[in-house]
């Protein structure tokens, strides 16, 4: 077993066991070396047993100075790594583990936003918190995604307080955002699961199952799954099914969440969203949806760019919440990345579902710069042959 000790600014391992003896002998040795020969071994012994066993006090501890040497002291990875006299990429796990651990934590408190700013246009035309996360045109979608995950990992970790409820809807974009949140412990909070997963091919537990852990972990929630299909075959049954009380009891925690993050589905994203890949509609399914107007979902609830959705027949057989539901709860946390979504996004909008929107910058000449011009933006609706055609006028080119 390995000890660090600090003594007059020098680290002094303490160990027991086979590597005694090694030690044993020695007189006064350059503090270089012992941190150098101490983190080698603590890495060895990590590598092989991370998923294993709880990180130890002595890992923490040096992942900590490393932490403390880069962000408080400012100094680059290199100097940190003559300083402990190990290498880089040992310093650039250390610090990873630093974060991974809650040692430490990156809040974000954006400036006052100027009139003419996409957020400040979005959060006057729709009344919500905007956050615009910037991000370079050549960015890629997966690099663009990862970005406004980032963001959004650091805000809902700020977000989140002792005896919260946390809804958490499961899709592609909020999967992203597990891998940024930051732990921190909210004692007696709860992290319930807003919408069922399975489908006739899977239960959907692993995959729903995995995000809605990583929120509970983050946090150290009590979880409370929704084993329930996406979308039952007929309405009466999900009727039936609500009144069960295993079922009512996980409905009521839905109910009265404080905080609920969810991103949006795109029939169009270039990321697939996973409830239109994942077995849950087929190709026939979509077909009608789209010669209905449908664009998307918010919660696997189907929606127009309007905002209406009430009389898709499917929503009557989805176990998401609808807008109305949602605007039940006090915080409604959208996450959206890529052009691609800008009509689901703007029905969610309209439907008022959302109180706080995490959304990247946009590329030039796409459509998102919609809702970067589109102040006075309204929905305009003609019939043709009676099947209703919606599309979002907004004066502006659209790239999608």
């Amino acid at each position: 077993m390995l000890n660090l000790t600090r003594r007059n600014d020098v680290l002094i391992p303490s160990i027991c066991g086979k590597k005694a003896g090694s030690y044993a002998h020695r007189g006064a040795v350059d503090s270089r070396q012992y941190a150098r020969e101490s983190v080698t071994y603590i890495w060895s012994r990590h590598d092989r047993t991370t998923r294993r066993v709880r990180l130890s006090e002595d890992r923490r501890r040096i992942a900590y100075e490393a932490a403390v040497l880069h962000y408080v002291q400012g100094e680059t990875m290199e100097t940190v790594a003559r300083r402990l006299g190990v290498s880089r990429s040992t310093v650039s796990r250390l610090i990873s583990l630093a974060r991974d651990e809650g040692l430490v934590r990156i809040s974000l408190h954006p400036p006052t936003e100027n009139s003419d700013s996409l957020a400040a246009r979005l959060s006057e035309m729709f009344g919500i918190n905007a956050h615009v996360v910037p991000v370079s045109p050549t960015s890629t979608d997966v690099r663009r995604l990862d970005a406004v995950a980032t963001v959004a990992g650091a805000i809902i970790s700020d977000l989140v307080k002792p005896g919260h409820t946390i809804g958490v809807a499961w899709g592609t974009t909020i999967s992203a955002v597990t891998d940024h949140l930051s732990p921190r412990p909210a004692p007696g909070s709860i992290v319930v699961q807003l919408n069922g997963a399975a489908n006739s091919s899977t239960t959907g537990i692993p995959y729903a199952g995995q995000i809605i852990d990583s929120f509970g972990k983050a946090f150290g929630a009590t979880i409370r799954h929704f084993p329930v299909p996406a979308f039952f075959d007929f309405a009466e049954t999900r009727e039936a099914m609500w009144r069960e009380r295993s079922l009512a009891s996980v409905r009521e925690l839905q109910q009265t969440t404080d905080i609920a993050v969810f991103g949006v589905g795109s029939f169009n994203s270039p990321l697939a969203s996973h409830v239109y890949v994942g077995g849950y509609l087929s190709p026939q399914d979509i077909s009608v949806l789209r010669a209905e107007g449908v664009v998307g979902d918010i919660c696997t609830v189907l929606l127009r760019p309007d905002g209406s959705y009430e009389d898709i027949e499917i929503n009557k057989r989805a176990t998401g919440p609808t807008p109305g539901e949602l605007k039940k709860i006090p915080r409604r946390i959208c996450v959206v990345a890529g052009a691609s979504k800008v009509l689901p996004l703007h029905g969610a909008l309209l439907a008022g579902a959302v109180t706080d929107l995490i959304i990247d910058e946009g590329r030039p000449g796409n459509s998102w710069i919609l809702l970067r011009v589109s102040v006075s933006a309204r929905i305009e609706t003609a019939t043709d042959s009676g099947v209703c055609q919606t599309r979002l006028a907004a004066g502006c080119h659209s790239g999608d």
